[in-house]
């Protein structure tokens, strides 16, 4: 029994780590869209979101199939429960990055933000695609280091983020309406994607440990290691 468990959870395993790698280009190829007004790296976040759906439906199935048959505990079920956590977060992930696109593909062959945001944004973006590369990287390694590292940089992206609301209420500032709403919905997206990110982290904190970052007490993240 623990021979199948350990393979039927592999399987599960390896499905996860394709969900980390599709997230990766699917935050890729908004951000393309986004900043570069490319329809067509638009289009293809959109269409791929479809595998992302199936995925995650295949992982929390096969989670699913493991406690009624399996019936684990301890560490087993901790590992069960946290993965079909991750794939729902993956999921979530995905959808963002797919409105991204779609705003963008309005906006085609114009860009949705105003100029005055490009800068922001563009250092947004980067942050993601960073966050996106230790995301797989710590799903292929289980690597509790790599998600403390995501958790505790954060706040770079919330920092971010009001820079869009400060430029959204900036009066100086001439936008039309549709910018101002794509402006405050797209700095949101990228935010969720950040908070999302961090929690797919937890999660791998979770598994390794036992240790649920979550419930740290205070904005110090005391017990994470700097």
């Amino acid at each position: 029994m623990r021979v199948i468990f350990n393979e039927e959870m592999k399987a599960v395993a390896d499905d996860l780590d394709h969900m980390a790698q599709s997230v990766r280009k699917a935050i890729r190829g908004a951000g393309e869209a986004l900043l570069e007004s490319n329809v067509e790296a638009a289009q293809a976040v959109i269409d791929g979101d479809a595998e992302l759906d199936a995925l995650q439906e295949s992982v929390v199935d096969q989670c699913v199939k493991l406690l009624a048959k399996q019936n684990p505990v301890a560490t087993d079920l901790r590992v069960v429960v946290s993965t079909m956590r991750l794939a729902i977060t993956f999921e979530r992930m995905g959808d963002l990055a797919k409105h991204v696109a779609e705003a963008s593909r309005r906006a085609y062959p114009a860009s949705p933000l105003p100029e005055e945001a490009k800068e922001s944004f563009t250092k947004m973006q980067e942050f993601l695609d960073e966050t996106s590369d230790n995301l797989v990287a710590m799903l292929a390694d289980r690597d509790a280091k790599t998600a403390e590292r995501i958790i505790l940089e954060d706040d770079k992206l919330d920092a971010l983020h009001q820079q869009t609301f400060d430029l959204a209420l900036n009066e100086d500032v001439e936008m039309t309406r549709q910018q101002i709403i794509d402006l405050v919905l797209l700095g949101r997206f990228l935010e969720r994607l950040g908070d999302h990110a961090v929690s797919a982290a937890r999660q791998v904190v979770f598994i390794v440990s036992g240790f649920d970052p979550s419930k740290t007490p205070g904005p110090d993240k005391e017990g994470m290691t700097e």
